[in-house]
C-alpha cells in the first residue's frame, strides 16, 4: 500500500468524508498558501469597458474606475481613461502617486508620454479629489519632470509606472484610450463592484469633483 492511500484510509477512519480526506491528505501546512483564500474571479465583459469610452465621449470625462477588487495583500483597479487632442501640456500637468502603481494598455490613438521620478515644483494634490479619494490615492502635480524620458505611445503598447514616478502627456495627436491597472498595495482606495459600475454606467457622472 502507498503512502498517499495509507493517509486517506487513516482520514477516513477518523470520519472525515471522502473529499474532505482527499483535502487533508493533498495539503501540506509547510507549502505556501493562498494570500487571497477562497477568494473569486473577476470578469469585466468588453461591452461594459467600452460603455465608459461611450460614457466619457458624452459627458467629457477623462478617468473613470471601473473596478477596484481586493486580491489579498493588495487591491487592483481598472480604469479606463480617455484623453483628447493635446498640442502642449497643460500648466503643472505631471502626475505622480505615492502609494499606487500604474499599468496603462493603450486601447487606440497616440501621444507623446514623458516618464520620470525627478519632479519639478512638486504640489501637493488636494485629499478631497475624486481620483485622489477614489482611484489613485495621495500624490503631487508638478510642473516638469528633470531628466525625463519621452515615449511615443500608440495602441498596443504597455507602460509601467511605478509608485512615485511622475508621468506627464505633453502631446496628444488626436486622442488615447488606454485601460488602467492599478496596483494598490496599502488598499487606500475603496473596493467597486459590478453592481456599483452598473449603477454608475446607468446615470450621468457627478460633476465638480
Amino acid at each position: 500500500m502507498n503512502y498517499p492511500v495509507r493517509g486517506l484510509l487513516a482520514a477516513l477512519a477518523l470520519g472525515l468524508s471522502p473529499v474532505a480526506a482527499q483535502d487533508q491528505a493533498k495539503i501540506n501546512p509547510t507549502d505556501p498558501q493562498p494570500t487571497c483564500p477562497m477568494c473569486p474571479g473577476t470578469y469585466i465583459p468588453l461591452t461594459e469597458l467600452e460603455a465608459y469610452t461611450q460614457k466619457a465621449l458624452a459627458e467629457k470625462l477623462l478617468d473613470q474606475q471601473v473596478r477596484d477588487i481586493d486580491i489579498g495583500k493588495a487591491r487592483i483597479g481598472i480604469g479606463m481613461v480617455h484623453r483628447g487632442r493635446l498640442e502642449k501640456p497643460s500648466p503643472d500637468s505631471v502626475a505622480e502617486h505615492d502609494q499606487i502603481s500604474e499599468v496603462y494598455h493603450v486601447i487606440s490613438g497616440a501621444a507623446t508620454l514623458v516618464l520620470g521620478p525627478d519632479i519639478a515644483n512638486r504640489q501637493r494634490r488636494p485629499a478631497t479629489m475624486r481620483t485622489v479619494r477614489e482611484f489613485n490615492g495621495p500624490g503631487n502635480n508638478g510642473s516638469d519632470i528633470k531628466d525625463g524620458i519621452a515615449y511615443e505611445i500608440k495602441a498596443g503598447d504597455v507602460v509601467v509606472i511605478p509608485a512615485g514616478t511622475g508621468h506627464w502627456f505633453t502631446k496628444i495627436d488626436d486622442h488615447i484610450d488606454y485601460l488602467m491597472v492599478r496596483i494598490d498595495p496599502d488598499k487606500v482606495t475603496p473596493l467597486k463592484s459590478e453592481a456599483q459600475s452598473k449603477e454608475y454606467l446607468a446615470k450621468p457622472a457627478a460633476k465638480g469633483e
